[in-house]
């Protein structure tokens, strides 16, 4: 019997589960979030919204390894308020998006937001806590 225990055992701690590399926020708030995030890309800046994130709830908004040590991110809550102190002005729109560039956002038919930055200092996968506002 034990000669069947040892070699499963060792099967299990071979195969766990491998490490999940990420960007999430999680909401510590009392307010539904809506979240939008901002990286470098092609030169230049790409935005990407929106996620809804309910109160102690987190979100995932990149699934894979973070390329870039700065991301941006801005959030609202359900009202529109803006829900960090952000000053990197960036684009994004009404509904879903996805917005290549963050300069003219206006005269390209898209709203303008301040993001805040975030500096992960190159780390593979980074989280975000929202805490409630004072």
């Amino acid at each position: 019997m034990l000669r069947f225990f040892i070699p499963l055992l060792i099967v299990i701690t071979l195969w766990s589960a491998p490490a999940r590399a990420e960007f999430k926020v999680c909401n510590q708030s009392f307010d539904v979030l809506n979240l939008s995030f901002g990286q470098p890309a092609q030169g230049g800046f790409r935005t990407e919204g929106w996620w809804r994130v309910a109160p102690n709830q987190c979100a995932t908004l990149i699934r894979e390894p973070l390329t870039a040590r700065f991301l941006y991110l801005f959030a609202t809550d359900v009202f529109g308020k803006s829900a960090l102190g952000g000053t990197v002005p960036m684009c994004v729109a009404p509904r879903r998006f996805r917005i290549e560039g963050e300069r003219d956002c206006l005269l390209r038919g898209h709203l303008e937001a301040s993001f805040v930055e975030i500096d992960t200092g190159r780390a593979d996968e980074w989280t975000v806590f929202v805490a409630p506002r004072p």
